[in-house]
């Protein structure tokens, strides 16, 4: 299991610093939920952390390791994985295939195949939609197959945006239950989430994530 910790973290996009001075702290093994309104930053911390965006000042720590400064393809090495808030599936391409392309950072073929088997099994929507192209499935149905991707590099860390942005309640249920089941698993979780309601209900601890937690302390209040 794995820890996340954030001191003095100031990032941002072209000139604009959209956290300054942010610390964040996720123990090993827990699910932390960071809730808030478009635009304080929630998003942009998991990219930060992941390495798709540079940071200005302050350290990430993943485990032991400090990340600043590494690439995305080293943060993921170290265990990380982002599911990000856009579907990320390729539309055109049939469930397998996604599934196996998550494995693109690994050299041997055979792991690769090993491991999508396994979650085959742990995800029938996999084996029942193989062949199917992806843009044929629902939005819950893509976050499984999205979710199911990630895994397929045993991560430590799962770094997940807006798991439930356009699902309908029953889609919504599945998707949580899923994040409860890995981090029972002992993943950690780092989940961004507007649904607070439903953030909250599956989190270990919560932070309310508001523009003012981005300002000179950047200390988001505990929920």
């Amino acid at each position: 299991m794995t820890s996340i910790t954030i001191r003095g973290l100031v990032a941002g996009y072209g000139q604009g610093d959209i956290l300054r001075g942010v610390d964040l702290d996720v123990e090993s093994g827990t699910i932390a939920c960071v809730i808030g309104p478009n635009g304080a930053g929630k998003s942009t911390v998991l990219k930060a952390i992941s390495g798709l965006l540079r940071c200005r000042l302050g350290s990430i720590a993943i485990g032991e390791t400090e990340v600043v400064g590494r690439s995305a393809r080293e943060v993921l090495a170290l265990g990380a994985v982002h599911v990000p808030q856009e579907r990320s599936l390729f539309p055109l391409m049939t469930v397998w295939d996604n599934v196996l392309i998550g494995g693109h950072v690994l050299k041997d073929q055979r792991v690769v195949r090993r491991r999508a088997d396994a979650l085959a099994e742990r995800f029938p929507l996999i084996r029942e939609r193989r062949r199917d192209q992806a843009g044929a499935l629902s939005g819950g149905q893509q976050k499984l197959i999205e979710i199911a991707r990630a895994l397929l590099l045993e991560p430590k860390v799962i770094l997940m945006d807006e798991p439930s942005m356009g699902l309908d309640p029953k889609a919504r249920h599945v998707v949580f239950e899923t994040i409860r089941t890995l981090n029972e698993g002992g993943r950690t979780v780092l989940l961004v989430e507007q649904n607070a309601r439903a953030g909250l209900a599956v989190a270990h601890r919560g932070r309310s994530w508001m523009r003012a937690s981005c300002g000179s302390s950047g200390r988001a209040e505990t929920c």
